[in-house]
């Protein structure tokens, strides 16, 4: 259940939410188990992990080799054992090597079993450009794994909401894909409940309301996104802003009440723009409210490039300027 008002509260950036949310796991059930390269004595390469180890001992909070495909490939033992792992993908450009493990195993589970057995796993992944990362640090991939039945892709956009999706990840009976933003790691503070909560998987968000066009984002687009619907406001333009929070399964009845409300829609996305999930967000819309459409659906993605280095991500990354481009194009439609 989404956590009430009346408790105990703490700023804090996302990456301590993160931390918290597994500190509150590992301490309710002794069968949490947290797994990753350099997760322990060194935190995490984002000290994600800080001080877990010293805290819960190091047959809680394991230090992996390096192999990626082992690390899964463990977890999913674990899991059908009786075990919650929590995994850590340093990156998750990383998570290819262990690409084969997510889909002839993790996710297919319980039907190779007939529902005797299920995975209940969580696997972190860091994504997405903004921090001058190198190669392979950047990607956003995450319909590699929307297009994968059997795991459900889940990814905050504030500290609030990452501790509890994280938290109700690790409750879900089969293994989630758990994206957090890079760029949204110490991008801002937020008052976040001390205690556990859960925020329910499958239900978007919708962080602004509007008449005039349908804003549709998660993860590190949506404070970009919500600079962009400000800017146009000056201009007349009133703008629904939806945080879909979950990737899949999508929040489709939010989606569909709104585009039939505003009648436009722009997609706002890092990933690349062929085979990104702004495809099947389009898809959806057409099925469900094509008579409502007053003009043509706009998205705003990344380029069909590899991720630049440094200098060149800023380019790379879907901006204000663009996405306010892209609202005023589908209004004078």
């Amino acid at each position: 259940m989404e956590a009430t008002k009346d408790v105990k509260t703490k700023s804090m950036t996302m990456v301590q939410a993160v931390n918290d949310a597994l500190r509150v796991a590992l301490e309710q059930d002794d069968n949490v188990l947290l797994l990753g390269e350099d997760i322990g004595r060194n935190g995490g390469v984002f000290r994600a992990t800080d001080g877990l180890q010293k805290q819960f001992g190091e047959d809680r909070v394991i230090d992996t080799p390096l192999s990626e495909s082992g690390i899964v490939g463990t977890a999913v033992g674990l899991a059908i054992s009786g075990s919650k792992p929590i995994v850590e993908m340093q990156f998750m450009g990383f998570v290819y090597p262990a690409y084969e493990q997510i889909m002839t195993h993790v996710s297919r589970i319980r039907m190779r079993s007939m529902g005797n057995y299920s995975v209940p796993m969580v696997i972190r992944a860091p994504y997405g450009a903004g921090i001058r990362a190198p190669e392979i640090h950047s990607d956003s991939v995450e319909t590699l794994f929307t297009h994968m039945p059997g795991i459900k892709v889940v990814c905050p956009s504030t500290p609030r909401e990452a501790k509890g999706l994280l938290l109700a990840s690790l409750a879900d009976p089969d293994p989630v894909l758990f994206m957090e933003a890079l760029r949204l790691y110490r991008g801002e503070r937020e008052e976040v409940e001390v205690d556990g909560y859960e925020i329910e998987i499958g239900k978007a968000n919708k962080v602004a309301d509007g008449n005039d066009v349908t804003l549709l984002a998660w993860g590190a687009m949506v404070p970009v996104t919500k600079k962009a619907a400000a800017e146009v406001e000056a201009e007349g333009i009133t703008c629904e802003v939806i945080d879909l929070r979950t990737l899949f399964p999508l929040d489709k009845e939010m989606i569909a009440e709104s585009v039939q409300k505003t009648g436009r829609a722009v997609i706002v996305h890092e990933a690349h723009a062929t085979g990104g999930l702004g495809n099947d967000l389009i898809s959806l819309i057409n099925d469900t409210s094509f008579l409502s459409m007053r003009s043509p659906i706009e998205r705003v993605t990344g380029f069909d490039v590899p991720v630049p280095l440094g200098s060149l991500e800023d380019h790379y990354i879907p901006s204000v300027s663009r996405v306010v481009e892209a609202i005023r194009k589908t209004v004078q439609f």
